[in-house]
């Protein structure tokens, strides 16, 4: 299999070294003067830093001797992933693109409806989804934005001229989270190398907070001028609380939990000591269905009855909409040029993973017959949870996975096992290469916008394809070289 590493033009067998990326040069001279010893000891700083700080996430399949989910911290690396300027600004183009395709089509999905007349999408996968929210139909959201904060998945991979080539591997676009590492491991850079920063001209991504509340405000209905802003938690037992917690202190406004919150003749109220305060933004962290127990889950103690109410009339912008997941669902993902050629009349300027879908009967029979060489996904799995990474697995595995893909075949998709980048890594037996994936946050407001670069997934283990934190990844600073 081809490989692409970030760092190196030619990778050689022990996996450092060889002609170094003209964008990689200056920092490669660095690294070179840097001993095992001093990079450890700033890694063990970054630790300890981290822990004071309480930068974990919760772990809900490992359990401490309460019976508590354990508290971890994500892997922290210090070899950056740099990006030449020209190559963000395409990759930012394409994007903006996506985001903007996507955001018509959500839109158009729960209104007139125009992609599934014109056949493009059939039918049956939108209505039969189980991020189809039929109580969003007809319902009208300011500026018509559905994902007003968008993780976009992606990776490179090497073509058939060995040159890397970008893929968006998946959009997520309910309630995306890792923005808060992509700013902790910056100011951690900052902090551990300073005299980097003063060598390159790294864009900066510290005001990610400002663009992100002006993005929030931008969606608050036309009945007030300052509108009042709230982050909705499901609490402090959540996997990615840190990130909740931060995000609101870095805005200044209030984090809430469900309980917080009341309705009143249609419009949304928090409680405070100084009595009820009106609330006009909610950038909601709780997925749909804990929203309103009124019309979702009715045992749900994490959101606010009467909500969608408030929300039906206007009175209130929940960011992300509710129904936005009906675009970030597996099975919709190899739609997404179709939509960018249906909704703008463009071609996309991002690829997508060439897509097998499981509910077609040719997919299906390529897939049980290539299982040893594909990654296939559950069409509603996340976090590297439900998936089969062929080349990966054992026999025993394999036949397990094929049983349940013979039992609910729309239920998955199947993708060739693409050769992820590699990007230099400080690992327990030094510097090696390992594959990295990237999470930029694209934010849509009156306009779209980002902060250059993104969160950088790294997967720990060698030769694992894996990034997710859930899975024993860790995260990397993404330096955009400004021009």
């Amino acid at each position: 299999m081809r490989k692409f590493d970030e760092m190196y033009e030619q990778l050689p067998p022990s996996g450092v070294g060889g002609p170094v990326r003209a964008h990689y040069q200056a920092y490669a001279q660095w690294l070179s003067q840097q001993s095992p010893e001093v990079m450890a000891a700033r890694r063990e700083e970054a630790e300890m830093i981290f822990r004071r700080v309480g930068i974990t996430f919760a772990v809900y399949g490992d359990k401490d001797e309460d019976g508590s989910g354990t508290e971890r911290l994500i892997p922290f690396d210090l070899i950056p992933r740099v990006i030449a300027a020209q190559e963000w600004k395409d990759m930012e183009a394409g994007l903006v693109q996506r985001v903007t395709a996507l955001n018509r089509f959500i839109h158009d999905v729960y209104h007139d409806q125009d992609i599934l007349k014109a056949g493009v999408i059939p039918r049956e996968q939108i209505e039969g989804n189980a991020q189809f929210r039929p109580e969003m139909i007809g319902v009208d959201v300011p500026n018509n934005i559905y994902s007003h904060i968008s993780g976009i998945d992606i990776v490179r991979a090497p073509d058939s001229a060995g040159k890397g080539e970008y893929y968006v591997l998946e959009d997520n676009l309910r309630v995306p989270s890792g923005v808060s590492y992509m700013l902790e491991d910056r100011k951690m850079m900052m902090r551990l190398f300073p005299d980097l920063f003063s060598q390159h001209r790294v864009a900066p991504v510290a005001h990610y907070p400002d663009l992100l509340l002006e993005t929030l405000r931008a969606s608050s209905p036309a009945t007030t001028a300052e509108p009042t802003v709230v982050v909705l938690t499901p609490g402090m037992y959540n996997s990615a609380y840190f990130e909740h917690a931060f995000l609101a202190q870095q805005m200044g406004v209030e984090l809430v939990e469900g309980q917080d919150l009341f309705v009143k003749d249609d419009f949304v109220y928090m409680r405070t000591t100084r009595g009820p305060k009106r609330v006009d933004v909610i950038y909601r962290r709780v997925d749909d269905d804990f929203l309103d127990p009124k019309v979702f889950r009715s045992s749900s103690t994490l959101g606010c009855a009467g909500l969608m109410d408030a929300y039906r009339a206007g009175h209130v912008a929940i960011c992300n909409a509710v129904g936005t997941g009906v675009a970030d669902d597996k099975s919709i993902y190899p739609y997404v040029p179709k939509m960018i050629e249906f909704y703008l009349g463009e071609q996309p300027i991002l690829k997508n993973v060439p897509t097998y879908m499981c509910r077609n009967d040719d997919d299906l029979q390529y897939t049980l017959a290539n299982l040893k060489d594909l990654v296939v996904k559950e069409v509603h799995g996340a976090g590297g949870y439900g998936m089969l990474v062929g080349p990966a697995s054992t026999h025993a595995e394999i036949e397990d996975f094929r049983a349940a893909l013979l039992a609910n075949p729309a239920g998955y998709i199947a993708q060739p096992t693409l050769s992820l980048s590699s990007c230099p890594t400080f690992v327990e037996s030094g510097i090696a290469p390992r594959h990295i994936d990237l999470r930029p946050f694209v934010l849509s407001g009156r306009t779209v916008q980002m902060v250059p670069g993104g969160l950088t997934r790294v997967a720990l283990k060698e030769g694992s394809l894996v990034v997710n934190s859930s899975q024993g990844g860790g995260t990397k600073d993404t330096w955009i070289l400004q021009a």
